[in-house]
């Protein structure tokens, strides 16, 4: 009975202690939560070093950010927007605490080609205070490498690896699979290079395809080789004879054809940070026992700048369409014509609003919700300056909102153009039937009023007035080019036909006006407004309750880290299984770009 008692009281006591360590837990968690919503308390030491890192990412809208809960920290970490390391950077350049710059971007999170290009300007803009930038990476991608090279230093581990072998854009195609299936994809387009409908319906680029694919990874592999060309000092020629023959097989190879400038283990990085906050002359034997380096993620230093908006009654908004455009409401990853043409109307209906920015991101969508907010662009930019911002991509209905502005700005690697339109039925008649045995039959008042099932073919008759409604979309989205770039509609016809342009060939066939990144068009729509010396940037948002916020926060972290372990071995098939599911949700005329080109 002795031992019964006794292993009662230490059960529990086992018991007790372990409720009070769990409530003690959940209070402290959610402290750190509530607290998580209040601006963070972060102190910059002096004699700092600002380390750039992109450990939560970069998004364009606040809408997405993406969050992670710190335990250690009792906070949230998210995201930050590109307007805010824009400023961020630009902040520290003159800011006594901060001597100099440290990229290392290993585990970054989502950033884009064009993001990684604007935060290149800033960092060669940032070098102009005559403080410094080093880069130190144990493995260096082309886009991180392509980034790293604007510092004045570069290190590499001594058994790291630095990529160089040029660039490359895959495309999947899924006819052989929809064959197996007995499954058949009817398409009605418009567009000689309009590509999108062409992984169903063969197996191969087309020849305009294949152009026009050619001519993007070149236009790309032709800014960063110009880029690093400028930044390291060696001939853009001997950078594509590298690719070519695979040169940098190690980080010996890669100090050896300069690009980089030594090898380092990170330890030692402290040392030679350290040399350089104190004004000395560093080498690759600096003195690895210095301590006390001071450094400040870029995330936190915005934070602990983060200060009440600018008083000033002249707002340049900021309006942003970031997603695939989709009929009727915004949602989690996807714009909403009806949402984003409401919030360019309160724009133009705000009195103190003086200039309006609309920053894409897009590759387009729905034509139908592309026109909605085409239109209140338009009204927009009769009562007030409208300038567009491009992001990574702004292409199909991307550019059909983009078209009415005054002013497109877009970075040179931005996807832009593809002014074309399809339309896709799926029919599924020979799968149901072989496959599962199952048949349909149907009652109907007229041959065509079941058109646009699933388990029949299109008939000659309704496959014309579908392609008819395809040419009046695309004459219609031609025409709104036309006007708003000042161009005939055969002038954008020949740039059109659903082909895609780099930034640098679409600023010199008139699709853009110039290069720069979002805090250009800001600058820009204040000065066009005459407000330059006085105004505010005022972001029209969703504004979700906080624990809404923190919710799908939390769920777009969690979904982004499954994805990244899963992406991390099949990332292209799940890029294309994400293309192609909300291509088929799709109803109606489709103004999408081809597919997500992304490069390696």
């Amino acid at each position: 009975m002795k031992s019964f008692f006794k292993t009662f009281g230490a059960a529990l006591l086992a018991f007790f202690v372990g409720t009070v360590l769990m409530w003690l837990m959940l209070f402290s968690v959610v402290g750190g939560i509530a607290a998580s919503f209040g601006p963070k308390q972060v102190a910059v030491p002096s004699d700092a070093v600002l380390v750039v890192d992109f450990r939560n990412g970069i998004v364009d809208s606040p809408d997405n950010r993406f969050g992670a809960f710190d335990v250690n920290r009792r906070r949230l970490e998210t995201s930050n927007t590109m307007l805010e390391v824009v400023d961020g950077i630009r902040m520290a350049a003159s800011d006594p605490s901060i001597k100099g710059i440290y990229i290392n971007v290993e585990g970054a999170g989502a950033v884009n080609h064009a993001q990684v290009e604007e935060l290149r300007g800033e960092l060669l803009r940032f070098r102009e205070s005559g403080k410094f930038v080093v880069a130190y990476n144990e493995v260096y991608s082309q886009p991180v490498y392509w980034l790293s090279s604007a510092a004045d230093k570069l290190f590499i581990h001594p058994e790291g690896f630095l990529d160089w072998r040029g660039v490359a854009a895959n495309v999947m195609f899924y006819k052989g699979l929809l064959d197996k299936l007995g499954a058949e994809v009817e398409i009605v387009r418009h567009g000689t290079f309009k590509s999108a409908v062409e992984p169903y319906i063969t197996d191969r680029m087309s020849p305009a395809n294949r152009l026009q694919m050619n001519t993007l990874v070149n236009s790309l592999w032709d800014v960063m080789v110009t880029d690093i060309a400028e930044s390291r000092r060696i001939p853009a020629g001997k950078l594509r004879e590298y690719a070519g023959r695979m040169e940098v097989r190690g980080p010996e190879d890669a100090v050896r054809l300069g690009f980089a400038d030594g090898t380092a283990y990170r330890d030692e990085m402290t040392g030679i940070l350290s040399a350089l906050c104190r004004g000395e002359e560093f080498s690759e034997a600096a003195d690895t026992e210095v301590s006390g380096l001071n450094t400040v993620s870029l995330s936190d230093y915005i934070a602990a700048h983060a200060q009440p908006r600018k008083i000033s009654r002249n707002k340049v908004a900021v309006v942003y369409a970031e997603g695939q455009i989709v009929d009727g409401e915004s949602y989690s990853g996807a714009v909403g014509g009806a949402t984003l043409a409401s919030q360019i109307a309160r724009a133009r209906k705000d009195d103190d609003v003086k200039a309006v920015v609309l920053r894409v991101n897009s590759p387009g969508g729905s034509a139908l919700a592309s026109d909605v907010v085409w239109r209140e662009m338009e009204l927009c930019r009769e009562v007030k300056p409208v300038v567009v911002s491009m992001g990574g991509v702004a292409a199909s209905g991307g550019y059909y909102i983009s078209a009415p502005a005054d002013v497109i700005l877009a970075d040179r690697t931005t996807q832009t153009g593809s002014i074309g339109v399809f339309g896709m039925k799926l029919n599924l008649e020979k799968t149901l039937r072989d496959k599962a045995g199952i048949t349909v039959d149907v009652a109907k008042t007229d041959p065509s009023a079941d058109m646009g099932s699933i388990v029949r073919a299109l008939t000659p008759a309704e496959r014309a007035f579908l392609q008819a409604q395809v040419e009046r979309t695309y004459a219609t989205f031609v025409g709104h080019v036309g006007a708003g770039r000042n161009m005939t509609f055969e002038q954008v016809d020949s740039i059109g036909q659903g082909r895609v342009w780099l930034g640098t060939e679409a600023e010199k066939n008139g699709l853009v006006d110039g290069f720069g990144g979002g805090a250009d068009a800001v600058s820009l729509a204040a000065d066009r407004a005459g407000i330059a010396e006085d105004f505010r940037v005022y972001e029209i948002l969703s504004e979700p309750d906080s624990f809404a916020l923190f919710l799908s926060m939390l769920s777009a972290r969690t979904e982004g880290f499954a994805s990244t372990r899963i992406r991390g071995r099949w990332d292209e098939a799940f890029v294309r299984y994400d293309v192609l599911r909300r291509t088929l949700e799709q109803e109606g005329i489709m103004a999408l770009m081809p597919y997500m080109i992304t490069f390696e």
